[in-house]
């Protein structure tokens, strides 16, 4: 009987803990995995967390079609495979209060390519083809929930059931993965990245609907492909979520994405590069055990104005511990 009843006690805090195997926010590991990070789909982004909370996260994506790591090259009928291991690391952290949590992506990436290129001053296309491997531009995500997601403590948390939730975040990339400016297709960009974000996420039963705005700002790379100067106008995106919990071991999810502008120019001359494009993708996530769990997902371009155009599939494993886990 006594073992019984410890069992039943048990259950609860076993649920939950299996539920926080699987609802960390891996928009750092979607953020990389996809090339174009900037269009990345990220649900349960701002998901609650107890504090202290911290996540060992390692992934592979493949993606193929017309993408390249840096999308406004000058490169048309670009046909690339792309293969991308990532390492990061998250820890959920009381910002004033409230939830929020630091994380940051290590990429490696290689990548094979052909198409046609035309540089700036050119009026003829010609052939090309590729191979880069390397480390990408490491990546760094600040986030915190104004509204709807207190700072708690684990022993608080299991008391605390979702209802709307108001956050914001900022994704950083810092210009320290291989890049050689003699080459027009890199792994590294040579600049910085900089993406301020707002998002809103409702619970409904079983579902939560969730939506994000953000606009990428971006520095300009001063050793583009022989010395040049290349600018890129910033590039806005909204997406939208809507996510099955099916047991607190497993959910999924629907999403899609928008994003408009990135106009780039080369030496103040203007490129035919302006973006209008969407995205769709879906995410299933399990845990296996109390600290480990997987995520798989795919994208894939549904509209494209200018380039990505491409599919992509990848993996993620996340371990976690702390917070009296």
């Amino acid at each position: 009987m006594q073992e019984e009843a410890r069992g039943k006690d048990l259950n609860p805090f076993l649920s939950m803990t299996l539920r926080l195997a699987t609802i960390a926010a891996f928009a750092l590991t979607l953020a990389v995995a996809a090339p174009a990070r900037a269009q990345s789909l990220e649900p349960r982004a701002y998901a609650n967390l107890p504090i202290g909370l911290n996540f060992l996260v390692a992934g592979y994506a493949y993606s193929q079609g017309d993408v390249l790591l840096d999308p406004s090259v000058p490169v048309t009928d670009a046909n690339a495979k792309v293969n991308t291991l990532l390492l990061g690391y998250v820890r959920s952290v009381d910002f004033w209060g409230n939830s929020g949590s630091a994380g940051l992506v290590l990429p490696y990436a290689g990548i094979s390519a052909s198409g046609q290129i035309t540089t700036s001053g050119q009026t003829e296309t010609q052939s090309a083809s590729v191979t880069r491997s390397g480390f990408g531009d490491p990546v760094l995500r600040l986030a915190v929930n104004l509204y709807g997601a207190p700072a708690l403590p684990m022993e608080q948390f299991r008391e605390y059931h979702q209802d709307t939730i108001v956050g914001a975040s900022l994704v950083v990339t810092a210009p320290w993965g291989k890049y050689d400016g003699s080459k027009l297709v890199n792994v590294g960009t040579n600049r910085w990245s900089f993406k301020p974000e707002v998002g809103v996420s409702q619970a409904l039963g079983p579902w939560i609907l969730e939506g994000a705005l953000g606009v990428t700002f971006f520095s300009d790379n001063d050793d583009f492909f022989g010395g040049h100067t290349r600018k890129q106008e910033p590039l806005y995106s909204a997406q939208a979520h809507a996510i099955y919990t099916f047991n607190p071991r497993l959910w999924a999810s629907l999403s899609s994405t928008y994003y408009a502008g990135g106009r780039t120019s080369v030496d103040g001359a203007l490129n035919d590069d302006l973006q209008q494009n969407s995205r769709w993708g879906a995410t299933l996530a399990r845990s296996l055990d109390p600290r480990n769990s997987i995520k798989l997902y795919y994208t894939s371009g549904a509209t494209a104005r200018a380039g990505t155009n491409f599919q992509t599939v990848g993996i993620t494993w996340q371990y976690l511990w702390g917070a009296g886990i």
